[in-house]
């Protein structure tokens, strides 16, 4: 029969333990001790919009007739599931019953239709398209 000594079974775990845990710290330093990519700047405006003539959307209004004007372009525009993501997010602004529609869209197709749809709701002599195509790559 083999004797067993409980001395060294403890120091032997005692050790194990200390060395499973040193090394749980020692892998948890090193995740925290790499960095984290540089956040995104958003804080640039977009060159179009630099011109203190042009119109953004920060600038539209409270007037209940431009609001409902841009409501109505933005709920056709989203109806029509045709158009592409890029056409469905475009920026639609409206002062004193002047439209203005800035963004890409993906094709000519797409920014006609854009202008057509503005045109129904505000007047064909109303809409002053920034439109751009930014076709798929």
């Amino acid at each position: 029969m083999m004797k067993v000594d409980c001395r060294s079974i403890a120091r032997t775990l005692l050790c194990t333990g200390l060395l499973l845990g040193v090394g749980v710290l020692a892998r948890a330093q090193d995740s925290t001790s790499q960095q984290a990519p540089p956040a995104a700047d958003n804080t640039k405006t977009n060159e179009r919009d630099r011109s203190v003539n042009e119109p953004t959307a920060d600038q539209q209004k409270e007037n209940h007739s431009d609001r409902e004007i841009t409501q109505q372009i933005r709920q056709s525009i989203m109806k029509d599931k045709s158009l592409s993501t890029y056409a469905h997010n475009i920026k639609i602004v409206t002062q004193n019953g002047q439209v203005t529609l800035k963004g890409a869209v993906r094709s000519e197709d797409e920014k006609r239709a854009i202008e057509a749809k503005a045109a129904e709701v505000a007047g064909q002599d109303k809409v002053s398209s920034e439109l751009n195509i930014k076709p798929q790559q």
